[in-house]
């Protein structure tokens, strides 16, 4: 089970914001349990948001499953965002702003140092090789393209340098961390060379525009929260969101569920019979928020953090 997490404080926002790749299984359940869970015991609203900056593999059909699936479980969203994604163009779906992560690369241009760089991913194992290192748990970039003055032009990757200097930060669940964003991740990515922003850029600018305070999300991601936070404050974000990751439903292997690794996917537990209750609760459960593996009601979940 998770150590308590004691009484919250109010927060205003957050939200839930998978990626229409695939079709939503139990992993994002699990995501969901907690971060509806958590918004009900600290008063948050719940935004829905699709971080499609993956344009390569985001399909409709999957966007269109996302909502049947969301309706079925029982969760509810802000209905702003939910009827402005159903609606076409949304501020909620990252696809759509592109005027707005380029006004916000303009601003962090003048706040820290942006550059050009034409690194693919074999190019910086090989530079990293070539420098003595064997092993590393990310790919750290190492400033390869930092002096080469590089346009910012087509065919160009586009990176920020992050200040060379630890985070502190507290999570909700796991308590302090420390970390050196600079060290971690190098100079870190915004664009790609194909044009596509990144997840660490297009997050910290939803984050900010939509004044999300409370950010719920998965133990994997644990690693990215030091450099959004840097990012953030960078981009003029006068006080970080506050964090909390949870855990993750593993298979056998203790490889976490992913649709690439043919996730059962609520779809498909649907057509098996199973009740939304029952889903929820394998969820909780499977993510030590439940000693046994029961049924539970979305409308009871903030129950389980109080």
């Amino acid at each position: 089970m998770p150590a308590p997490l004691g009484p919250l404080p109010p927060f205003r926002t957050t939200r839930f914001a998978p990626s229409p790749t695939g079709f939503l299984h139990l992993g994002h359940v699990a995501n969901a349990v907690w971060t509806w869970g958590v918004a009900q015991a600290s008063g948050a609203r719940v935004l829905l948001r699709l971080e499609d900056h993956d344009r390569s593999r985001c399909r409709p059909e999957y966007e269109k499953a996302l909502y049947e699936d969301l309706d079925w479980l029982g969760f509810e969203v802000v209905p702003d965002s939910r009827e402005s994604l159903e609606g076409g163009s949304s501020s909620y779906r990252q696809s759509n702003n592109n005027p707005l992560y380029r006004a916000a690369l303009e601003r962090l241009r003048a706040t820290a140092r942006v550059y050009g760089c034409r690194c693919s991913r074999s190019i910086i194992t090989r530079a990293l090789r070539d420098a003595g290192f064997e092993e590393w748990d990310e790919l750290r970039y190492p400033g390869t393209c930092r002096e080469l003055g590089l346009p910012l032009a087509e065919g160009v990757g586009v990176r920020v340098v992050l200040p060379d200097e630890p985070v502190e930060f507290e999570d909700l669940l796991l308590g302090t961390q420390r970390q050196s964003p600079a060290e971690q991740s190098g100079d870190l990515l915004l664009r790609d060379a194909t044009g596509n922003w990144t997840y660490q850029f297009c997050v910290t600018v939803d984050d900010l525009r939509h004044d999300v305070d409370l950010v719920v999300r998965g133990e994997d991601l644990l690693a990215s929260t030091g450099r959004q936070i840097m990012l953030a404050t960078l981009l003029g974000r006068a006080a970080p969101a506050r964090f909390l990751h949870h855990p993750l439903i593993r298979n056998p292997e203790g490889i976490k569920l992913s649709k690439r690794d043919g996730a059962v996917g609520v779809r498909e537990l649907r057509a098996l019979g199973r009740k939304p209750v029952e889903v929820l609760g394998e969820a909780a459960w499977r993510t030590g928020l439940l000693p046994e593996n029961r049924s539970i009601r979305p409308s009871e979940l903030g129950g389980l953090f109080q």
